[in-house]
Formats: C-alpha cells, structure tokens, sequence
C-alpha cells in the first residue's frame, strides 16, 4: 500500500476529531460571550474561564454614578428649603417685635391710665382737705340780715331783706339785747327778747338748726322768729304789726 494512503488514513479521523473539538471550542466561546454579555449588562466585565475576582463583584455591585442634573436639582432644593427657612426666621422676628411693641404700648397706657387716677385722687384729696372759705358778713344788723337769709333759704323759709329790716324796726330798733317788761308776756313771766322780740318758748319750738341756742344771737333770734311767722302768716313778709 502506498504510504500516502496511510497518511490520508490517519488524517481523516484526525481530521473529524478535530471538528468535534473545533465544535466544542465554539459552544465554549459562545458560552463565555453570553457570560460575558450578561455581566456587562449589570456594569461589569467577568473574565471568561476564572472565578469573579473581589474587583469585578465591586464593580458589578457598584451604584450608579451621580449625574450633573441631579446634582443640579438638589442645589436648588437646598436653596429653596434655605430660602424658606430665612423668610420663616424673618417672619417670626416681626411677630416678635409687635407682640413686644404691644406690650410696650399697654405698660405705656396703664401707667398713664394710673398716673390719671392719681391726679384725680390728689385733686379730690386736696378738696376734702381744703374746706370752701365761709362767706363772712359784716356785724351789724345787715350783715345778720343777710346771713339770716342765706340760711332761711338753705331751710326753705321764706322772707326777704325788706319784710325783715321793717319789722326788727318795729320791735327792736335794731338791739339785740331788747327785752320788753312790760307787756303780758313780761307779766306772765316769759318777756319777748331780741331783734324780733321772741318769746323764750317759741324761740325753742321754732329754732333753726344750725345757729346759736342763745335767743340774743341776732342770727339764731332772726331765724327762729321767720321760721315761726312762715307757719302762722305765711311769711315775716306778712307781718306789719305785733306777732
């Protein structure tokens, strides 16, 4: 047999199995390439035919990068919480300050509001302390005509300066210290004395508060004789003749 047909002999089947693994080298690659697809997939490269290294399980775990925009859109949220929280704070401030000027304001119109009542319990303490200054009237007989009317009228007795001048004339010419001895009331032993000549009883029933119980104080004999002639005549005005 030639010796080249030996050779073809041996070289066929050498040629087969090197198609089988020629074959099996393919499906290996393939294997790898679908490996190798899928780890690039998730952000990593995977080495194909050994373990994944401590590098590449970093490397496929690793989170995303942050983006420009992203870092743009948290600035300006920053910004706005910052912003807010500045107007907030400015807010608050000027809340303070008007709940302060308020309280300012009421301290301010309380102490006026007091200073006012002090000033009018001063004014009323000076009053009750200081006593109106009595009217004075000369003394003589008009002076105690007059102050004898000024009280008449506080009393509510009538009579005016005339009706009474007329008839302390007649009675008395104007002493105070006219007594009549002679008349029935003199003999009955209770003698008209005075101004208007009043007896001592009548003098007591009809004497005006306020004046002297003495029947020869020109005042107290005055009123006490016009406060008898208002009940029995009406008024001293009435009066023209013994009484």
């Amino acid at each position: 047999m030639p010796e080249n047909m030996l050779n073809r002999a041996h070289s066929r089947p050498l040629t087969k199995q090197r198609r089988i693994a020629a074959v099996a080298g393919v499906a290996a690659f393939g294997t790898a390439a679908v490996a190798l697809s899928a780890a690039a997939g998730h952000g990593g490269t995977v080495t194909t035919g050994s373990p994944a290294t401590t590098a590449q399980v970093s490397s496929v775990m690793a989170p995303k990068s942050v983006k420009g925009t992203d870092i743009r859109r948290l600035t300006a949220d920053s910004v706005k919480l910052d912003a807010l929280a500045a107007r907030k704070k400015a807010a608050d401030a000027t809340t303070a300050a008007k709940v302060a000027e308020q309280k300012r304001a009421a301290a301010r119109k309380a102490a006026r509001q007091h200073a006012a009542e002090q000033a009018a319990t001063r004014s009323t303490q000076r009053l009750d302390i200081e006593p109106v200054a009595a009217k004075t009237y000369t003394n003589n007989l008009d002076g105690w005509i007059r102050q004898a009317l000024s009280i008449m009228r506080t009393k509510g007795i009538p009579g005016s300066y005339s009706g009474l001048h007329r008839n302390i004339m007649r009675e008395s010419s104007g002493n105070p210290l006219a007594i009549n001895n002679w008349d029935v009331n003199a003999v009955n032993g209770i003698p008209s004395k005075g101004l208007l000549q009043v007896i001592p009883p009548t003098f007591s029933a009809y004497h005006v508060a306020g004046t002297s119980w003495n029947i020869y104080d020109p005042v107290a004999n005055i009123t006490a004789a016009a406060n008898y002639a208002a009940h029995r005549y009406g008024s001293i005005d009435n009066v023209n003749s013994a009484y």
